[in-house]
């Protein structure tokens, strides 16, 4: 187990698959004491089970993150077991149905800006105060390729991804000078469970989403987490506001 962030403590909403988890494990490796979060209370207990079988012991708080109480209690729940937070990687999200914009339901559409971008967006609320406690703090949000470009088929996911950019950007300036970094990372088409999900209700979709991607294959959850990892260290000491792609050359073509 590396050291580089013992000491430090690290929350992860998301936490209980894909990036989310593989991401915490990695903050568990570099010696961050991490809390799992997530609606899926299953599923993140399994994420700290995994922590603690691999690493050290982790902890697992319940919230919706499109719920302020929730989010509130969240940040509380860290401060009250760990006293203090340092890194934040806001990674929960929805991908909502594939729909015209002009068939997209106002209920779909709600469900998915709630969780994804007014989530992220009450993390920060709660977060930043927290860390500011510190004098310093990093934040990565989970944006996506379609947060850069735009989707054919998901006008709410890519407008709340795009949103989450806009937002990153504009708390990392707000925040630059008293020790906060924020940034974004871009993931394109990443083997987790809600691509799986996707290619199942749609297997043609396996090969175009190859064929898409110039690197020729699908990204791995921890090739995202290695990105976030790096993002909150010190290594990355003076990249605050940035959109990073992690997309095999996608947004490149």
């Amino acid at each position: 187990m590396s050291v580089k962030f013992e000491g430090k403590v690290a929350l992860v909403t998301g936490g209980g698959s894909g990036i989310g988890r593989a991401t915490a494990l990695a903050f568990a490796r570099e010696g961050a004491d991490v809390c799992v979060i997530d609606i899926n209370e299953a599923r993140g207990k399994e994420s700290v089970h995994l922590i603690e079988n691999n690493y050290h012991k982790a902890s697992f708080i319940k919230a919706d993150v499109s719920a302020t109480a929730d989010v509130e209690e969240m940040a509380n729940q860290v401060i009250n077991t760990y006293g203090r937070l340092d890194f934040a990687f806001n990674n929960a999200g929805v991908q909502g149905p594939a729909s015209l914009v002009a068939d997209y339901t106002e209920q779909d559409w709600g469900r998915v800006i709630d969780v994804n971008l007014k989530g992220i967006w009450l993390c920060m609320k709660y977060e930043i105060p927290q860390m500011l406690k510190n004098g310093s703090g990093a934040i990565v949000n989970s944006s996506s390729v379609t947060g850069i470009v735009g989707s054919h088929s998901s006008p709410a996911y890519s407008a709340s991804k795009h949103g989450i950019i806009g937002l990153t950007k504009t708390s990392a300036l707000q925040y630059s000078k008293v020790g906060i970094r924020i940034n974004a990372v871009c993931p394109s088409a990443i083997r987790t469970p809600m691509l799986e999900d996707i290619l199942r209700s749609n297997p043609e979709k396996k090969a175009r989403f190859i064929a898409s991607v110039p690197i020729g294959r699908f990204g791995k959850p921890e090739e995202v987490a290695e990105a976030v990892i790096w993002l909150c260290s010190s290594e990355a000491s003076f990249i605050t506001g940035i959109a990073m792609p992690i997309d095999g050359g996608w947004t490149a073509q």
